[in-house]
């Protein structure tokens, strides 16, 4: 636990986290990428046509990742803000606005293959259903943090602004889990997180599992990436980012 700690507190340092992440980095890039070319083999290749669906059911390989995610990282995004604005640690408000673009393009992207999955199972391309509109809602909320974000030229104050309406969008998060459960929907239930198990084929539930493991390293790669260069930017009145700059220019 007190190394736990330790590492914990290292991060919540700017230069400590400029360190650390650089070394994270190259282990997220490559694992992100063997996972996704492994999934998107056996999920394109190896695992079977779905028997009612056909080939089309394979967007699923895409589709669900990207909506797990862009859940995942709202999550991150509003725990790190309930950080900054209890504990107003730097890095807390730093990976809160570095996951809101990411985590709007997986809404997106989810919002997209499901219209492109949705077309031939529904007849249409998009539904005014609870999933759906929810999940739309969710895509609303990553941009109007980040709006909010740039709206202001005080940092402090963008931060917490960001961080308040962060907080109060997580009540979305319940509704699009729940929505297939509490209303009548076309979108189909869970088959994956369930209390009696999978109902998926293994062989089709491997593919989706590998896949959804990569986006996720895939998203702290670029979030690590994104956090480092605000932390460049926040933090260059700072001597050891002017060492920094200096070192790199000496090396290029």
């Amino acid at each position: 636990m007190n190394v736990f700690l330790k590492f914990y507190h290292r991060l919540g340092s700017p230069r400590e986290f400029y360190k650390i992440s650089g070394t994270l980095i190259p282990w997220f890039g490559s694992i992100s990428l063997i996972l996704i070319l492994l999934g998107s083999y056996l999920g394109l290749v190896v695992a079977p046509a779905d028997y009612q669906q056909g080939e089309s059911y394979r967007i699923i390989y895409v589709h669900v990742p990207s909506a797990w995610l862009s859940m995942f990282i709202y999550a991150v995004l509003a725990v790190s803000a309930m950080i900054g604005l209890i504990w107003r640690m730097k890095m807390a408000f730093v990976v809160m606005i570095c996951s809101a673009a990411p985590g709007a393009w997986f809404t997106l992207l989810a919002l997209i293959t499901g219209s492109l999955w949705g077309k031939p199972m529904w007849g249409t391309w998009w539904e005014w259903d609870a999933r759906l509109t929810s999940e739309l809602l969710l895509l609303f909320l990553y941009i109007g943090i980040i709006a909010l974000y740039n709206s202001f030229d005080e940092r402090h104050l963008a931060e917490k602004s960001a961080a308040i309406l962060a907080v109060v969008g997580v009540v979305n998060l319940p509704i699009i889990h729940y929505s297939v459960e509490w209303w009548n929907t076309l979108h189909q239930g869970s088959t994956v997180i369930r209390s009696d198990g999978p109902s998926m084929d293994v062989r089709m539930l491997w593919p989706l599992l590998i896949m959804a493991v990569g986006f996720n390293f895939y998203y702290g790669l670029v979030l690590l990436l994104r956090a480092r260069n605000q932390v460049v930017i926040q933090e260059f009145r700072n001597s050891w980012v002017r060492e920094l700059l200096v070192n790199k220019g000496e090396r290029s």
